[in-house]
Parts: C-alpha cells; sequence; structure tokens
C-alpha cells in the first residue's frame, strides 16, 4: 500500500488599493491573517507593498496541503473578510504553487488566474541565472567584507549565518525585485508593464 505525502501548497495573491487608505488595508490584511491562523493546516502568511506609496500589494499565504487550504478558501470566514474590502482593494492575480519555488526544484503543480493583461512567460533559465548573479554577487561582496572587518572573531558558522539571514530577506524583497524590473526588456524582450492602479 502506498501513502501520499501531503504538499504544502502556497497562494500568492497581488491587490491593489488606493495609497491614502495604507492604515485600512494593513488592518484588514493582519485581521485576514488572524483568521487564517484558527485555521487547521495554516503555516503561515505575510504581506509586502510593491514600493513606498504604491497601492500595489503582494500576500503570500501557505497551508499544510490542498485540503486545508480549500477548508480555509471556503469558508464563511474568508469570505466575510473578502467582502468588507470591497470598495476599497482590488484582486488583480492569484497563483497557487506546490513545492519549492524559484532557486530550487519546477513546481508540482502552478494555478495562476490573471484579472486583466495575461502574465508573461518566464525567462529563460540561463537569463534568470545571470539576473541573480548580478544581484548577489556585489551583495556578497559588501556583506564579506563588513563581516571579516567588524566580526572577525566571531566564528566562520556564525558570520555565514548572520550574512544569510540578512541578506536572504534583501535578495528577495529589495534587490531582486529592482534589478528584474531594470532587465525586464532583456530578461522576457519587451519593455516592462506599465504600472495601473
Amino acid at each position: 500500500m502506498t501513502t501520499t505525502q501531503a504538499v504544502p501548497v502556497t497562494v500568492a495573491v497581488s491587490r491593489r488599493a488606493d495609497p491614502a487608505r495604507t492604515d485600512e488595508v494593513v488592518a484588514w490584511m493582519r485581521a485576514g491573517t488572524a483568521l487564517a491562523e484558527s485555521f487547521p493546516g495554516f503555516l503561515g502568511a505575510g504581506f509586502v507593498r510593491s514600493a513606498p506609496g504604491s497601492g500595489e500589494w503582494h500576500v503570500m499565504y501557505r497551508f499544510a496541503d490542498a485540503d486545508t487550504l480549500r477548508c480555509w478558501e471556503d469558508s464563511p470566514q474568508r469570505r466575510w473578510w473578502l467582502s468588507s474590502a470591497q470598495g476599497i482593494v482590488e484582486h488583480t492575480r492569484v497563483e497557487r504553487r506546490t513545492g519549492i519555488e524559484g532557486w530550487f526544484d519546477p513546481p508540482v503543480d502552478h494555478v495562476v488566474e490573471t484579472f486583466g493583461e495575461p502574465e508573461p512567460a518566464a525567462p529563460p533559465r540561463w537569463k534568470q541565472a545571470v539576473t541573480i548573479w548580478l544581484a548577489f554577487f556585489p551583495l556578497s561582496l559588501a556583506a564579506t567584507l563588513l563581516t571579516a572587518r567588524f566580526l572577525a572573531d566571531v566564528p566562520l558558522a556564525g558570520r555565514t549565518l548572520l550574512m544569510t539571514l540578512v541578506l536572504t530577506p534583501l535578495m528577495t524583497y529589495l534587490v531582486l525585485p529592482r534589478i528584474t524590473r531594470l532587465l525586464h526588456r532583456w530578461l522576457h524582450g519587451r519593455p516592462a508593464p506599465t504600472r495601473q492602479m
């Protein structure tokens, strides 16, 4: 008898809102996270703004498997929560993925729902690798020089741990989004799409 292992599912949602209503949007997203936390299988959630003053938000949440995700997504609590933001928040894109994305194995499953313009195809892997290297090399060099100068007495494992704890979020949320916007034409063979509000 074979048993199938449950695969965690990550959902990424893009939303637009009036930048003047940022406090309301943040409170609304925190309320949604608090509701989701009470559901079995909830593994975590977070949200980030595209840029200071932007009305574009990216939200991610993760559940242990498709069944526990479905329980949350079909729940009356979530329906109420979503309806409470009508007129404030516009959903522009929803993406569901299983597996570890981007830097490791290809996804087991990948579903995207787009509201509006279709999402462009991913650039070739070699272009992704060059982009990551262009972002990572100067960041890694600067971190290595700084830790060697200011943390020389800390053991190598400790310095490496500190560097990775600092560099991973910097790469993910600050450096890579900027460099991919800068290299958009080269990565996709066309200019970056204009932002809409």
